[in-house]
C-alpha cells in the first residue's frame, strides 16, 4: 500500500468528513453503526461523531444486517418527494444503508464499500426513512448479486420484518411503515437526491 501524502490530523467526523464512495451512487461508503451481534441500537451523535447508546432494542427481532449510514446524505426534501407517503419531507438523518456479507463483521464503527443493489421504502412518523440494501464490495460470495432479486427472499423478508417491528412499543401502534422493496436503480435515485439535499443543507465540504 502507497504512503499517503496527507493526512486527517484528527479523526474526521464520520457523516461530514468521510467521502459518500468511490463511485457513488453505485459504489459507496458505508459508516456502520450496528452489527447483527448488537442488542442495543447505537447511532453517531450527530455533533461530536462519537457513538451513542440510542436504546436497548425494544423487540426480539435482530438485525439481519449490518446497518449504518452513507457520509455526505442528507434526507431531505428530494428523498421525500421520491416516497409517495411522506409528505415531501425526509427525517433529516442520514441515508441509511444495510450491507449484506457472508462473513461476519463484529465491530461496529468502521467504514467499508458496499455496490447498491436495493432499498426500502420506510415512512418513520410520515417522513422518509429509506434503508438502502448493498453488498460488501468484496465479498467472495456476494459479489456476483446485481439487483435485490437475485438475492434469497427470507433476508429480505427478514431485513422487511426487522424495520417493520424495531421501534414498536408493546401495546402501541408502530410510527415505522415499511412500503415497499425497490430495485438497484431506483436506490440510486434516492443516493443521488439524498446526496444533493445533503449539498444544499451543508454545502461542499473539502477534506481536511
Amino acid at each position: 500500500m502507497p504512503i499517503p501524502e496527507s493526512f486527517s490530523k484528527w479523526r474526521p467526523h464520520p457523516w461530514h468528513g468521510l467521502e459518500t464512495g468511490i463511485e457513488p451512487p453505485g459504489l459507496v461508503n458505508a459508516f456502520i453503526e450496528n452489527t447483527p451481534f448488537d442488542l442495543v441500537k447505537y447511532e453517531v451523535d450527530k455533533v461530536s461523531g462519537y457513538l451513542y447508546v440510542d436504546r436497548p432494542q425494544r423487540t426480539s427481532a435482530q438485525l439481519p444486517t449490518l446497518y449504518g449510514f452513507i457520509p455526505r446524505t442528507y434526507c431531505g426534501q428530494r428523498v421525500g418527494a421520491l416516497s409517495p407517503n411522506a409528505g415531501g419531507k425526509g427525517d433529516g438523518d442520514p441515508l441509511d444503508i444495510c450491507v449484506i456479507t457472508e462473513r461476519p463483521i463484529m465491530h461496529s464503527e468502521v467504514i467499508l464499500s458496499a455496490r447498491v443493489v436495493g432499498g426500502i421504502q420506510g415512512i418513520d412518523h410520515g417522513l422518509a426513512d429509506d434503508k438502502i440494501i448493498a453488498i460488501l464490495a468484496n465479498d467472495l460470495i456476494w459479489q456476483s448479486v446485481k439487483d435485490v432479486d437475485e438475492l434469497p427472499k427470507m433476508l429480505i423478508d427478514r431485513l422487511y420484518h426487522y424495520f417493520t417491528t424495531y421501534k414498536l412499543t408493546a401495546g402501541k401502534k408502530s410510527q415505522m411503515e415499511t412500503e415497499k422493496v425497490y430495485g438497484g436503480e431506483d436506490a440510486k435515485k434516492v443516493i443521488e437526491a439524498a446526496m444533493e439535499d445533503y449539498k444544499e443543507i451543508y454545502g461542499h465540504i473539502e477534506n481536511t
